[in-house]
């Protein structure tokens, strides 16, 4: 091994681990950790970004920062877990290891995948954007160049786990294969209660909605606001009926529910009519009980879907409670602008979308009809993220104005 090589544990790590972590650890082994882990957190977030086809949003200057926050923090974060956990599965076959010692080894461990993998994404910008080659055949040698520098940057982190803990090889692997295991089920444990007791993420693959929420839209929907039904929990298993802790939906409420005719479909809809309600569409104006919904005018909705860049009617309702939304009237008399009355049973709920000449909704009886209590999912709370796959420059674009806005 040459003297550079040896001198230089960003260069040694790559072919001698053993022999850099003993070098790292006789010296300062908290140098560079947290720099190497925010480093390979910052690596993740790009590889899953350019894997799908997202290369346009890892070099735009306004997502840069956002990225390599994120990442580094992720990155870091995982670093201290990910070190209590292994330290912990190596005590259990006599391993003798410091914390201090695991977070040097997984820091060093990661630095071919985290250094390679930028390496990797300079010469696939280049590449893209001097045409040398298609963009899908790059993300292709992109993912084959990110999966072997994944499995270097996993031998040789076994490789030095195996040496501060004076392990053989099965032992190191037996031991390091306990301790992530716990990681993975603690991690799905604490996100699987998440999902089933506070917020749920949900994505907008349709413009029923619009202009309240568009397509791309990422949202969190909160789980407790009307209680837990069986469909709150993963998979759904109908353990019980009902909903416990239950509380009931106010009118003008963006909710996702279960679809009754097919209870595997989740559908995005506004609230307009409760238990015992009268609801009907005339001349396209939702009348509740008798009484019409005020609406007022409002400048037009600029649809940039594809580019087009069309300007839809767009109009402020006020719904009986004092809820106010905007409701987009794209065409004169359609079909769903003249109903019959519908008479919204006890227990159920009546759902309208916001953009009312294309939605199906509660109207369409024999598709969607009246919502049963039991099938709410939850209350739509805020959209978390925002991406136009069909921006007119044909790269997926970030919608920066939605993110965090609450939905009402």
């Amino acid at each position: 091994m040459s003297t550079a090589l040896q001198s230089s544990p960003w260069l040694s790590v790559w072919f001698a681990p053993r022999a850099t972590i003993e070098r790292v650890l006789a010296t300062q082994p908290r140098r560079h950790v947290l720099l190497l882990a925010a480093l390979a957190g910052v690596s993740n977030v790009i590889n899953h970004l350019v894997d799908h086809s997202w290369t346009a949003i890892a070099v735009d200057w306004r997502t840069v920062p956002v990225i390599a926050l994120a990442g580094a923090l992720v990155g870091i974060l995982g670093l201290y877990i990910s070190a209590f956990f292994l330290q912990w599965g190596a005590g259990m076959f006599g391993g003798h290891a410091s914390r201090v010692d695991m977070r040097a080894v997984l820091a060093w461990g990661g630095v071919p995948f985290a250094i390679g993998l930028l390496i990797c994404l300079v010469a696939f910008l280049a590449l893209k954007f001097s045409g040398t080659a298609g963009e899908p055949a790059l993300i292709t040698g992109f993912d084959v160049f990110a999966g072997a520098l994944a499995l270097w940057a996993i031998v040789a982190t076994m490789l030095m786990y195996a040496r501060v803990q004076g392990f053989g090889f099965w032992r190191a692997i037996v031991s390091a294969a306990i301790a992530w295991l716990l990681v993975i089920f603690l991690a799905l444990s604490v996100a699987l209660g998440i999902r089933a007791f506070l917020y749920q993420p949900f994505n907008i693959p349709a413009g029923s909605m619009k202009p309240t929420l568009l397509v791309g839209d990422y949202i969190f929907a909160s789980k407790y606001a009307y209680g837990y039904s069986h469909y709150s929990l993963p998979f759904s298993p109908r353990l019980f009926s009902g909903r416990v802790l239950a509380s009931e939906p106010q009118r003008g409420d963006v909710v996702v529910f279960r679809l009754p005719r097919d209870d595997g479909t989740d559908y995005v809809k506004r609230v307009v009519g409760l238990p015992g309600d009268q609801i009907q569409m005339q001349s396209g104006v939702l009348y509740i009980n008798g009484e019409a919904v005020k609406r007022e005018r409002v400048e037009d909705f600029i649809d940039d879907d594809g580019g087009s860049g069309k300007g839809i009617r767009r109009w402020r309702e006020t719904l009986p409670n004092g809820v106010t939304y905007t409701a987009l009237d794209m065409v004169d008399n359609g079909y769903w602008d003249t109903t019959q009355v519908y008479h919204v049973p006890p227990g159920h709920y009546f759902t309208l979308g916001d953009n009312l000449d294309n939605s199906t909704d509660s109207r369409a009886l024999s598709q969607v009809g009246y919502i049963p209590f039991e099938n709410l999912i939850g209350r739509v709370a805020i959209i978390f993220f925002s991406i136009d796959q069909q921006s007119p420059s044909g790269e997926p674009r970030i919608r920066f104005d939605r993110i965090g806005l609450a939905v009402r």
